[in-house]
């Protein structure tokens, strides 16, 4: 079994995949309503994801919302992420405004989880991770194919990279094209877990036909799974309560 990360009261990497929705508010006050109706159901990680916020380039005004976050969503770990417009995300940002806005988050101590991409410049991944270490943040380092589903192969070796710059979990979300590619994936992440079980890993493949990954975590060793509040942030993300259920009824049948 690959080895746990506790993050608050909450076991990554153990049992049923936690279940992580994300805020994707573009004001304080669509903030605040969503983090007080997540609160109340049943997942195991909110996610801010801070490129929908309309004031994202005011750092003052993102910590004004992160401390409004922290203080609404209590004892629920937070996860901070800045997704690119490379990678699937609302926007793009500069590499220096990009590390710029995760360190400063950092600082703040309000944060349990901090994303970060694989392939920003290792030097500057490295010395973020260090600085979020220092906070006993944790952090995922993930890479998002749009397009593809790389080979089995390449998935692996993106994972272990993560790994090696420091990561406490590696993820990887890929598109596929085929029922072929979803298998690809799911080969891969059990593989993964098999051969390098050091850390809890997060993989998924998107879109419709990738749906089956989202459920089948704890089976091939995926640790977290993303679920769709009002609005999915990415592809194929199934609603909190149908996702809680099947999570559930799979974990009782192991």
């Amino acid at each position: 079994m690959s080895k746990s990360v506790k993050v608050r009261d909450v076991l990554i990497g153990e049992g049923i995949p936690k279940i992580c929705v994300s805020l994707i508010g573009r004001s304080i006050q669509e903030l605040r309503e969503e983090a007080v109706l997540l609160k109340e159901l049943p997942i195991d990680i909110m996610e801010w994801r801070v490129d929908y916020f309309s004031e994202v380039d005011n750092i003052s005004s993102v910590i004004e919302a992160l401390h409004l976050l922290r203080n609404t969503v209590g004892n629920i770990p937070l996860l901070f992420t800045f997704r690119t417009a490379n990678e699937g995300g609302e926007r793009q940002i500069e590499k220096e405004a990009y590390f710029q806005l995760n360190n400063r988050m950092v600082e703040t101590g309000l944060i349990d989880l901090l994303d970060l991409e694989l392939f920003m410049e290792e030097a500057a991944i490295v010395e973020t991770i260090k600085q979020a270490h220092g906070q006993e943040i944790k952090v995922i380092l993930s890479n998002h194919d749009f397009e593809k589903t790389p080979s089995k192969a390449e998935i692996i070796s993106r994972l272990q990279k993560a790994e090696q710059l420091g990561a406490d979990i590696p993820k990887i979300a890929v598109m596929p094209q085929s029922v072929k590619d979803v298998l690809t994936l799911l080969d891969a992440t059990a593989t993964m877990k098999e051969m390098d079980g050091n850390l809890p890993i997060v993989t998924m493949s998107m879109g419709g036909k990738g749906t089956l990954s989202r459920m089948a975590g704890e089976i091939f060793g995926s640790a977290i799974t993303f679920a769709a509040a009002k609005k999915a942030s990415a592809p194929g993300q199934i609603p909190i309560e149908e996702l809680r259920y099947i999570l559930n009824s799979l974990h009782k049948s192991l």
